[in-house]
């Protein structure tokens, strides 16, 4: 997994620079690696494991006198807790609904950060992405949500996802941006010249 390189986050300035040439929308983009670190995962899995396995393994062979076992359960769960930290191991063991769960309220604390909410107008869009949890949500200020249902994005969010499980988050940015762009250009045209919010891709560490 990797986040996009210099001339890529370029191209998707310049996507947004061309947007807000045709509409009051302030557009901000929002990449981060992966939403949380889910420390806690690969330990309750690995103390899960490491109780259950030996355990049941001793009880049908009885092969381990309680020494030898309480030794077995603690290196099997040192073992595991270390494999279960590899990212590709580790994102397996999340269930869904937590991924996005921790993805969906990183999107709603950047809306904050970035001051979305403070736009002139209440035109404010996000397009958040984190790439560990294939995950992509759009949030818009109130002055844009008046006038474009939130199912209007669905499809945008629908595509761009398929293309960040393909690895093409570049794109996905570029094919969002420009999706979003011909909405907000119909919607909520350019009446004046302004640029509130900074235009480059926010990467999150």
């Amino acid at each position: 997994m990797t986040l996009l390189s210099k001339s890529d986050q370029e191209a998707v300035t310049a996507a947004i620079n061309e947007v807000e040439r045709e509409t009051d929308a302030e557009l901000v983009t929002v990449l981060t690696a992966q939403s949380d670190n889910y420390s806690y995962i690969p330990l309750l899995w690995a103390g899960i494991l490491a109780l259950l396995v030996p355990g049941i393994a001793n009880y049908v062979g009885g092969w381990f006198s309680a020494d030898v076992l309480l030794l077995v359960q603690w290196s099997t769960f040192v073992l595991l807790s270390l494999l279960f930290r590899m990212p590709r191991i580790n994102t397996r063991l999340i269930p869904r609904q937590v991924r996005y769960w921790r993805a969906s309220n990183l999107a709603r604390r950047q809306f904050l950060e970035q001051r979305l909410h403070h736009t002139d107008g209440g035109t404010g869009m996000l397009i958040f992405v984190s790439e560990a949890e294939r995950y992509v949500e759009i949030l818009v200020d109130q002055g844009i949500a008046d006038v474009l249902d939130d199912k209007v994005w669905e499809d945008i969010v629908a595509d761009f996802t398929a293309k960040v499980h393909q690895g093409e988050t570049r794109q996905g940015f570029l094919d969002c941006i420009a999706a979003c762009g011909k909405l907000l250009k119909a919607h909520v045209p350019a009446t004046h010249e302004r640029n509130e919010l900074p235009n480059h891709l926010v990467i999150l560490p």
